[in-house]
């Protein structure tokens, strides 16, 4: 019997894992872990995956590490990534979803990707029309819905663009979407396994289920699921899920994003790597057997019950002999199937510029990437969105971070270790895109110096009786001259106030 593939799952630091060994039940063999640590470590975990002997490695990549994974890849030749890079592609940015979609000639709303500003003012000003939707294209695949915009018209499309510099310029025709929503539809070996509509909340026109919208399993269109097969077969993906919009007026469905990064429910991980064990077995493995529209009975299981569940079943249909009920049995056109490995044809071509294409990501600190521009964040007055473009960052966290400021001004990163999830090592991620927070001494009046941390009431009225007696600060070293101020406390609060402008 032909000897089974060395495992590895592939985490790295900082980034939820999609995968963990219970979800391969049943696989005889050690199954390895290999972490990815930023910050230049490509190296040493080209040296750990080959000392491991791994021939399979399995896990999402961040859009973060995408280009450094895809000089990863060229270094492990014989190192099957599941997904592939190629698969991958998607996952890194929304210009390469419409590149992908343009390649493989799957319906997208029309969208149009500027590098140049002054174009794509140009093109909203003069051909674009309204409403648009205008998406910050390069991002954490974790971001949901918080930076997808519309606008009614080209005052408010300049007007945002100017305020959220995004680069590319990425806009789309919006959508007049049936039932004021849209669909996921999440695939495994090119089958349908879970479809669901998302409607926007009341007064909102995001679908988006983490910004108020609510989901339902019931009535999901045919013409939805062969359009999320073809996407995943153009991707050659073992696993997949799109969101789809349907026309309120033609019911055509178009594609609006598509990866192999979604949130799923700890059930359809496991059917995943029960897919990927009959993969990577040659058949030794049973694939597992998911009926079509099975998630309207799911989709009846209250949802926190549901993200609890683990293992789930389905015994293979047999026709009755009598005919008394019966169900055509070739349902080939949504089999499971194993997907066709990746090369590197299947990418589409770049339209960044090649000065930007040549930058490269190499560690999850950088700041400047050659997509976007990202635009320091003062977290006392950051808002949810802003919160949620930090790197890891999920929407219970930024929600922890958003109620630690109505009770103490930060003032630096470190305020927020008092916050029981963050460690210092995650606050190094976000340093470069953290803006200077000390407060401006000569600007503060007493309710803010005491909500700094360090600063009780005594100590912010001694500071702002000093202050008044000199008429204002001119340097930060003033408060050594401060009675109760010594050494170690003069160093803690010139991390914490200083001069303004």
């Amino acid at each position: 019997m032909k000897k089974l593939p060395k495992l590895g799952l592939l985490y790295l630091d900082y980034v939820l894992r999609f995968f963990d060994k219970s979800n391969f039940k049943g696989w005889p063999d050690k199954i390895e872990t290999v972490t990815y640590h930023w910050k230049n470590d490509k190296a040493r975990f080209i040296k750990e995956v080959k000392k491991k002997k791994i021939d399979i490695l399995i896990g999402n990549i961040p859009a973060t590490a995408y280009d450094t994974f895809v000089e990863i890849a060229k270094e492990l030749p014989h190192v099957r990534f599941v997904p592939s890079l190629e698969t991958q592609f998607s996952n890194k940015s929304k210009e390469n979803v419409t590149l992908f979609c343009e390649k493989y000639g799957i319906d997208i709303p029309k969208t149009k990707i500027f590098y140049d500003k002054e174009k794509g003012y140009k093109y909203l000003k003069n051909k674009a029309t309204y409403p648009q939707i205008i998406k910050r294209s390069y991002g954490a695949s974790n971001y949901g819905g918080y930076y997808v915009h519309k606008a009614d018209n080209f005052k408010e499309a300049k007007e945002l663009l100017d305020d959220k510099k995004y680069v590319p310029i990425y806009t789309q025709d919006a959508i007049d979407l049936k039932y004021s929503g849209d669909l996921r539809v999440m695939l495994i070996g090119h089958k349908p396994i879970c479809a669901f509509w998302r409607f926007s909340g009341d007064g909102e026109w995001i679908t988006n289920t983490s910004q108020g919208g609510s989901m339902s399993y019931e009535n999901v269109p045919m013409n939805a699921l062969e359009l999320a097969v073809k996407a995943s077969k153009a991707a050659k993906a073992e696993y997949w899920a799109c969101d789809i919009a349907i026309d309120a007026k033609t019911d055509k469905p178009y594609i609006l994003e598509c990866a192999t990064a979604f949130a799923a429910f700890p059930y359809i991980r496991d059917w995943i790597c029960q897919y990927l064990m009959w993969d990577f077995s040659n058949g030794r493995f049973k694939k597992p057997h998911v009926p079509l529209f099975s998630w309207e009975e799911l989709g009846k299981i209250d949802s926190s019950l549901l993200r609890t569940m683990r293992h789930i079943g389905f015994g293979k249909y047999t026709p009755s002999c009598d005919g008394e009920f019966y169900l055509p049995t070739d349902d080939s056109k949504f089999d499971m199937e194993k997907a066709l490995l990746s090369n590197s044809n299947d990418v589409p071509d770049s339209i960044a510029p090649v000065i930007e294409k040549e930058e490269k990501i190499t560690t999850i600190s950088t700041k400047k990437s050659s997509d976007y521009e990202v635009s320091k964040i003062n977290l006392n007055t950051a808002t949810l969105t802003d919160l949620m473009s930090l790197h890891g960052m999920e929407e219970e966290l930024a929600l922890e971070i958003q109620e630690l400021c109505e009770d103490l001004i930060i003032t630096d990163a470190s305020d927020l270790l008092e916050i029981e999830s963050i460690e210092e090592q995650l606050l190094e991620t976000w340093h470069e895109n953290i803006d200077d927070m000390r407060v401006d001494i000569n600007q503060a009046d007493k309710t803010t110096l005491k909500k700094i941390k360090g600063i009780g009431a005594k100590l912010a009225k001694i500071i702002l009786d000093y202050k008044e007696s000199i008429g204002k600060f001119t340097s930060i070293d003033e408060l050594k001259e401060i009675d109760g101020v010594g050494k170690n406390k003069f160093t803690q609060l010139k991390s914490r106030l200083k001069i303004g402008e």
